[in-house]
């Protein structure tokens, strides 16, 4: 496997790719990369419909002029493979819209021992602040991607990710679309179908209305594979 920085040959040929529909894994056995390095390179710039090699070569050359932070002499090297998957899996979450410091708490929890992590944990092993570390839960939170448990015997909060957490994320955006297609069908309706505006609305809060219920549906009846 090919060490080293991707080149603007490389780039292209993941545009190609990208062009062709291929998946990231597909991708990555064509440039004989790991699959987290093309899904990090995709996600950082613009993702599957956005990226432009061209601009995507020029953005690696600033970074790369800019150098990467010193680190401390006292802190632990981590392993390679975990650092792969988090920096790819933290590229990915950006890319389908998650903000950058919501999407590293949320990985960080993912790849923690045990999925449970306290605020000042947090705050220490992404070394930003506590402010920081209170928006991203007080999001992941209301989306139900993690929740807070009190800890009494350290007697603060503790921040987990586990599995129901993939049933009741699904479940929250589901019931979202369901009501932002229950308010265009109404919207429609208030503007007439005999209009052009009210049919696109209410065909269009027709089809929200269908996908949200299969996935509320859906999620309620495979829910048994998360243990």
């Amino acid at each position: 496997m090919p060490e080293g920085r991707l080149t603007l040959q490389d780039r292209r040929r993941i545009a190609a790719g990208l062009a062709e529909g291929r998946s990231y894994a597909e991708i990555a056995r064509r440039l004989d990369r790991p699959t987290s390095t093309i899904s990090r390179e995709i996600g950082r710039n613009g993702g599957p419909a956005g990226y432009r090699p061209e601009r995507a070569h020029q953005a690696a050359a600033r970074r790369a002029r800019r150098g990467a932070p010193a680190r401390s002499p006292e802190a632990e090297p981590r392993d390679r493979k975990v650092v792969e998957v988090e920096e790819g899996a933290v590229e990915l979450a950006v890319g389908m819209g998650l903000p950058r410091m919501v999407a590293r708490v949320l990985i960080g929890l993912w790849l923690s021992e045990d999925g449970r992590l306290t605020a000042a944990e947090l705050s220490r092993g992404l070394k930003v602040s506590p402010a920081s570390i209170s928006m991203a839960v007080g999001y992941l939170t209301q989306q139900g991607l993690i929740r807070r448990e009190r800890d009494p015997q350290r007697r603060r909060d503790v921040y987990v990710v586990d599995n129901d957490a993939w049933y009741h994320s699904t479940m929250i955006g589901a019931r979202q679309t369901l009501t932002a297609a229950e308010l265009t069908k109404a919207a429609g309706q208030t503007l007439g179908l005999d209009t052009p505006v009210g049919r696109r609305l209410a065909r269009g809060g027709a089809f929200l209305e269908r996908i949200s219920l299969d996935a509320l549906a859906s999620a309620e009846r495979w829910r048994d594979l998360l243990p």
